[in-house]
């Protein structure tokens, strides 16, 4: 058997039987390919049951100094075990160590301090991991373009729920209405846009100018709720702290702003602010980020 030939059996599982979305497969299988080309040739499904613990230490290892950050460790991580565990079936070996016959294998400790806005990689891997989760192609795609909203326009997660189907086709911005019913618009990053027009074609439910765009399983508005526990339980795998919030993404993307140069005023109406002393908080926020820096870097701190 051939890499070749374990790839594409891996990728029919993840697409077919898995129902996982594209960039999913993707993902995965490149993870598991990177796996396949440490390891001796020839490759049976059998070799691939008796890996263990040992071997996918060393290769993560490998890949940490390759400058792999923990919260993409921790990603990879579950990929291998699950790719692990996909060969121990195709092998007949329902009894590997570990839950499922997966290794068991601790992933990266993640520092933990004080709140503080997750990083532009942890924000993705967030949303990508949430999707993975999904239990349907269409929901994955949901819950992505949800999280995508909230990063890479920083809305309120009431604010994109309560979005209606009339604000399809989607421009370079949208105008939404927020707090006090008090309207702003938002530019739209090609990514975000992208990801809420995937949602949209994969969407089974008729999108209805005066029905919200964003729908659940049985066709009715999406709840919050639902999308909380989504992140809580994608949170778990990565190894983020519990402030890793739906709300966390909004709180990332003033953060994030205000670092790269956005003045007070300009994040105020993006925020939807009422008062910029509620913006103020950010400089607060931004201000530690860079003494943390200046402590773990400086020679003299």
């Amino acid at each position: 058997m051939t890499t070749a030939d374990i790839l594409e059996a891996w990728n029919a599982h993840l697409s077919q039987s898995r129902r996982r979305s594209p960039h999913t497969v993707r993902a995965y299988a490149a993870t598991a390919a990177r796996l396949l080309h440490t390891l001796p040739a020839p490759q049976s499904w059998e070799s691939l049951a008796r890996l263990d613990a040992g071997t996918l230490r060393t290769h993560l290892a490998e890949r940490r100094a390759d400058g792999l950050g923990n919260v993409s460790a921790a990603r990879e991580l579950s990929a291998l075990k699950t790719f692990i565990a996909f060969a121990r079936e195709q092998s007949g070996d329902h009894d590997g160590n570990g839950d499922l016959g997966r290794p068991r294998l601790r992933g990266p400790r993640v520092k933990k301090g004080l709140p503080r806005p997750i990083t532009p990689d942890e924000a993705v891997n967030l949303a990508e991991t949430v999707a993975d989760d999904a239990s349907q192609p269409w929901i994955a795609a949901r819950d992505r373009a949800v999280l995508l909203l909230l990063y890479g326009a920083g809305m309120r997660i009431a604010e994109a729920l309560a979005l209606p189907a009339s604000v399809l086709p989607l421009g370079e911005t949208i105008m939404i209405t927020g707090k006090g019913g008090r309207q702003r618009v938002l530019p739209l990053l090609p990514i975000v846009r992208a990801g809420v027009e995937d949602y949209i074609r994969q969407c089974p439910w008729p999108l209805a100018k005066d029905h919200p765009l964003f729908r659940g399983a049985k066709g009715g508005p999406l709840a919050q709720g639902m999308v909380q526990r989504a992140v809580a339980r994608a949170r778990t795998y990565l190894g983020l702290p519990a402030t890793a919030t739906p709300h966390a993404l909004r709180h990332s993307f003033a953060t994030h702003l205000l670092s790269a140069g956005a003045d007070l005023r300009s994040l105020q109406e993006l925020l939807g602010h009422a008062s910029l002393s509620s913006t103020q908080i950010y400089t607060k926020v931004d201000a530690a980020i860079l003494l943390d820096v200046y402590r773990n870097a400086h020679p003299r701190a």
